[in-house]
């Protein structure tokens, strides 16, 4: 395959995973945040820009084939920031004619009363976050259809995986596990909750911007089966050899790195722990021959990163 230019717009975990995974395909990848900086990484370049201004976003996409936004801010900032963000970098892509690979969530969907997840499911959020994806999504795919821009949204459920910390299954989880400190649960542990593995994060995008005959809808990036959230927590027990000490939340209040301004915010969204949150990403893996990796595998992975993390001086 000839190298084709890739814009990454953000360095989260998802941004830093996806850029490592193009590399790794071939591609010319460019890596971009607002200071240009962060570790290096193989067959990336870094890129200093603010991607929420009309010339930010140009010059961060110029010359790029396909520009992936993974962008992403703090949660009392998302209603205020991710409508300029996307404002700008549509704009930038519309000018460059490069396809725009979105990463996306599930708030759209809103409550589903434990429903599967599927690319059909209604869009009914009621929350301030959900009817703003709601409404990026739909200027995102409208720009598709009027022709003014080729768009393709990848959608995952909660993140886990090496380099992942602000998840349910992150910083307040991980550390814990391998200290013998308090581990946090959300809500019911009970109920069949998706985790989205951050390799499949990066491998379902990385998918997309080489595979343009799927743009102009919604994909769920490759997702392992969903399982409890308890179940997760045996498996991590297994993993490190000993019992966790789980604190559970029955209502958002600050815990761990979670502070009581982020708390605030997600309360809106703590739905998402009192009802199964099951996400089927069948319609990826039969059109692009992609599996998600297995959760074993997955949380193996994320034990070890967090170790290695845990033990740097």
């Amino acid at each position: 395959m000839s190298a084709v230019v890739h814009a990454v717009l953000g360095s989260g975990p998802a941004g830093t995973a996806l850029a490592g995974e193009l590399a790794r395909r071939g591609h010319v990848v460019r890596l971009v945040n607002r200071k240009g900086d962060g570790p290096r990484i193989e067959g990336v370049r870094r890129h200093a820009a603010d991607v929420g201004t009309p010339e930010g976003a140009r010059a961060a996409t110029e010359g790029a084939a396909v520009v992936h936004h993974c962008v992403n801010v703090p949660y009392p900032q998302q209603v205020e920031v991710m409508p300029r963000v996307q404002e700008a970098v549509l704009g930038a892509v519309e000018e460059s004619g490069a396809r725009l690979v979105v990463l996306d969530t599930v708030y759209p969907y809103g409550e589903t009363g434990g429903a599967v997840m599927t690319e059909d499911t209604p869009w009914r959020a009621t929350s301030r976050k959900g009817r703003m994806r709601a409404a990026l999504d739909e200027r995102y795919l409208a720009a598709h259809r009027e022709g003014r821009a080729r768009v393709v949204l990848g959608r995952a459920a909660d993140f886990v995986g090496p380099g992942v910390l602000n998840s349910a299954l992150g910083g307040a989880v991980f550390p814990g596990a391998l200290t013998g400190g308090e581990v946090l649960g959300l809500g019911d542990l009970g109920l069949p909750h998706s985790y989205t593995a951050i390799g499949d994060v990066a491998a379902g995008l990385a998918t997309l911007g080489e595979r343009p005959e799927g743009d102009g809808r919604v994909w769920h990036l490759p997702t392992a089966p969903a399982v409890s959230t308890r179940e997760i927590h045996a498996m991590i027990e297994r993993r490190t050899g000993r019992p966790l000490n789980v604190v559970v939340l029955d209502e958002p209040r600050p815990f761990g790195p979670f502070d009581e301004e982020f708390m605030a915010e997600y309360a809106e969204m703590f739905y998402q722990n009192t009802e199964p949150q099951i996400m089927d990403s069948t319609a990826f893996e039969r059109a692009f021959g992609v599996r998600p990796t297995p959760l074993e595998e997955t949380v193996d992975a994320t034990v070890t990163w967090y170790e290695q993390l845990l033990s740097r001086p």
